[in-house]
């Protein structure tokens, strides 16, 4: 069996998933809570009823705050080498994916607004089978990765 990848993505990512975790755990308790008080108020149901979304959007906040993003940080793995793209996460489930430079059709950079601001991006392999995404870099090193990936995947395309 193959040891895991070398590298890891930038520790700011805590951070961010930490923010996009907080943003969706708001959006959710705000769409939950008006469902709640229209089944109260329109449909007269018990006055217990809002105790369930309460619990459903403290259990989410939790694992999307408090839980999930060390987690993720802890098992994103990723490498590259001459040959292939090693990308390793998950968290119950680790998934393992290779992704050999021959198939690579192009190489993005992306950043949202919140990793902007964190100078961070992400890098977007794409292939035939699909787009695949390393996560959360520091800006230079995603630069670097996009180009090296590129670089590789146009001496593998020379090659057939």
């Amino acid at each position: 069996m193959r040891s895991e990848p070398a590298e890891r993505i930038d520790p700011r990512a805590l951070r961010v998933w930490i923010i996009n975790g907080t943003i969706k755990t708001i959006v959710l308790a705000v769409v939950l809570g008006i469902s709640a008080a229209v089944a109260l108020m329109v449909f007269h149901w018990p006055g217990w009823v809002p105790v369930i979304p309460a619990v459903i959007v403290l259990l989410y906040g939790t694992l999307e705050i408090g839980v999930l993003p060390e987690l993720r940080w802890k098992y994103w793995r990723y490498e590259v080498s001459e040959e292939e793209v090693d990308l390793q996460r998950g968290i119950w489930l680790l998934k393992r994916t290779l992704l050999p430079l021959a198939r690579v059709q192009h190489v993005d950079t992306r950043q949202g607004l919140i990793m902007r601001r964190y100078g961070l991006a992400s890098v977007a392999i794409s292939t035939a089978a699909g787009v695949h995404e390393i996560p959360a870099l520091s800006v230079e090193v995603a630069d670097e990765l996009r180009d090296k990936i590129s670089r590789l995947a146009r001496t593998h395309e020379n090659e057939l």
